[in-house]
């Protein structure tokens, strides 16, 4: 069983939307939820942090990039249910605007790869819906 699988209650995932040059930073997900997915860097929130220090944290551990974060830009919440109907995940994800310090780019932690991605070459990803939604505020995409 995946990490964070079957909860008793909502968990807090942070992360953050990191611009440089034009591109956006992107993870692809090792684990569930969204496996295999293209999505914002970040994670669980632990007890204790800060947003700004948990959506720091994450994004180093995942892609090897210092941010400075700052303030949220997006919220959402994860759901999914198993065939029997039971909550597998459960999400509360609170994403935020995040400053390009130093680093070179590379997947670790729960990502498998990490990168920047120009709007044009997110066609060819397998994006999350809620990347996508999230891009689509952000103005970093077009509106369908």
């Amino acid at each position: 069983m995946a990490r964070n699988e079957y909860p008793d209650s909502p968990r807090v995932g942070v992360g953050a939307v990191v611009l440089r040059e034009g591109r956006i930073l992107l993870v692809r997900r090792g684990i569930p939820p969204a496996e295999g997915l293209w999505a914002i860097p970040g994670g669980g929130l632990k007890l204790g942090e800060t947003l700004r220090e948990g959506a720091e944290r994450e994004i180093f551990e995942e892609t090897g990039i210092a941010i400075r974060a700052g303030e949220p830009v997006f919220t959402c919440d994860v759901c999914e249910r198993d065939a029997e109907g039971r909550v597998r995940f459960h999400y509360v994800i609170v994403d935020l605007a995040g400053d390009y310090i130093g680093g070179e780019v590379k997947g670790g932690d729960d990502a498998l790869e990490a990168r920047w991605v120009a709007p044009e070459e997110l066609e060819g990803l397998s994006v999350t819906k809620t990347t996508l939604k999230l891009l689509r505020q952000f103005g970093f995409l077009p509106s369908p």
